[in-house]
């Protein structure tokens, strides 16, 4: 039986630029695992906090020091002698350590931290990939997923709080049909993605990256940035509805001021009535595979309309809405406010209860989006996490921006290690 020896922290930076907590998970065999959590920057009201020295002018006040002393002085030592393996047990005791609702004590993102660390420690004490451990991991739990490789979500053009300013909505997505392999839908994302880039080139409309690899470009409405799509995928050898989907995240939330939604495709602000058919219009046009967050957080009224109306022929998926949190979850089942929930460990704050809202989610038949933060590190830890539980989706960003390909390059390896063990 393998021992927890030691677990230490320090901050480090996520592709930001901005500090985040890293952990590492030392054994009594002197094997040393290391995670690192991502941040977000668009947050919800119902995630587990992101604890910050609010309070210190390093870094603007964003330095993450008291989160890094809560796991060095506190966690860290209070499952020291623990096995790795037993997950949820350790989980449940940072969990209950900490004694708040959404973590407000020692902080989400040094939780999770240790959870991530302890998980990959897991693993390699049982000698198995991240992925096989944490489907392992999952069946304890409940979930029977099969391992497999979710279809990529390509933020291909970032908006909202994640562009330039100059578009409203936060995520356009390129989706390649589910009939294609990995490798596949990835040669497709990085064909359409390039061809986007040499057509706003030519335009003169590149303004500049965005935080998950996507373009930012100067553009006038939502609208255009569907027809960036169009454009550029009927330059290449696929067709939209057979190869190739669209998709949204709306973020609704950062554009809902007074009761009304202000987007640049309107002339004046839109009631929730008016954006369920300024949606059902998108629709009808693009034939949109997924839209996310069409409205804000607490508007569940105009979420369980649009669910009537559209969501038999859209995937309408609950990300600030939901926040992976069970409570907000289970409300979302019991009104059909949506039907596939995005999941972002950090927005509850361990392994054990991420993969609790996942099988909570799966047995109400909604569909699973693994998703990444705007504020991401080089650790691939949540692309094992998709296969390990089954996913249908992920969302890692555009194919560009090492961190946001670090996670695609993971996924190609485990898709050539499973195709060689089913052989």
């Amino acid at each position: 039986m393998a021992k927890i020896a030691k677990i230490w922290a320090r901050e480090i930076l996520d592709s930001r630029g901005i500090p985040t907590v890293e952990a590492a998970c030392m054994l009594d065999s002197g094997a040393v695992s290391v995670a690192s959590v991502p941040a977000g920057t668009s947050t919800g009201a119902y995630e587990a906090l992101e604890l910050r020295d609010t309070d210190n002018p390093r870094y603007l006040g964003k330095g993450v020091l008291k989160a890094v002393a809560n796991v060095n002085t506190v966690l860290g030592p209070a499952v020291i002698g623990m096995d790795p393996v037993n997950q949820e047990e350790i989980d449940k005791k940072l969990d209950a350590l900490d004694g708040t609702e959404n973590k407000t004590k020692y902080g989400g993102n040094a939780i999770l931290a240790i959870s991530m660390a302890v998980a990959k420690a897991g693993a390699a004490a049982s000698r198995l990939d991240l992925y096989v451990w944490i489907n392992y991991l999952s069946q304890k739990i409940g979930l029977k997923p099969s391992l497999k490789i979710p279809t990529p979500l390509f933020n291909m053009i970032n908006g909202g709080l994640h562009g330039a300013g100059n578009l409203d909505f936060q995520e356009f997505h390129v989706i390649p049909a589910s009939t294609k392999t990995f490798s596949q839908g990835i040669q497709l994302g990085v064909e359409v993605y390039l061809t986007i880039g040499e057509n706003l080139a030519r335009r003169g409309a590149i303004h500049s990256v965005g935080n998950e690899g996507g373009y930012a470009p100067n553009l006038f409405t939502n609208a255009d940035a569907l027809e960036v799509f169009v454009e550029a995928i009927r330059q290449t050898k696929y067709s939209i509805g057979r190869d190739v989907f669209l998709g949204l995240d709306v973020a609704a939330n950062s554009f809902f001021k007074n009761g009304e939604y202000s987007i640049r495709d309107k002339s004046s602000p839109m009631t929730d009535n008016q954006m369920i058919e300024y949606y059902k219009g998108l629709n009808e046009q693009y034939h949109l595979a997924i839209l996310e967050d069409p409205f804000q957080e607490d508007g569940w009224e105009s979420w369980i309309k649009l669910s009537e109306t559209m969501g038999s022929v859209v995937t309408i998926v609950g990300d600030d809405l939901l926040a992976t949190n069970p409570k907000r979850l289970e409300k979302a089942i019991a009104e059909k406010a949506c039907n596939s929930i995005l999941i972002k460990p950090n927005q509850i704050g361990t392994v054990s209860e991420t993969i609790k809202v996942i099988k909570q989610a799966r047995d109400a038949a909604f569909k699973i989006i693994v998703s990444h933060r705007s504020g991401e590190t080089n650790d691939y830890f949540i692309a094992d996490f998709a296969v390990g539980v089954g996913a249908d989706y992920a969302k890692f960003g555009a194919p560009a921006r090492g961190e946001r390909v670090a996670k695609y390059n993971r996924l190609s390896a485990i898709e050539v290690e499973l195709t060689r063990l089913r052989k």
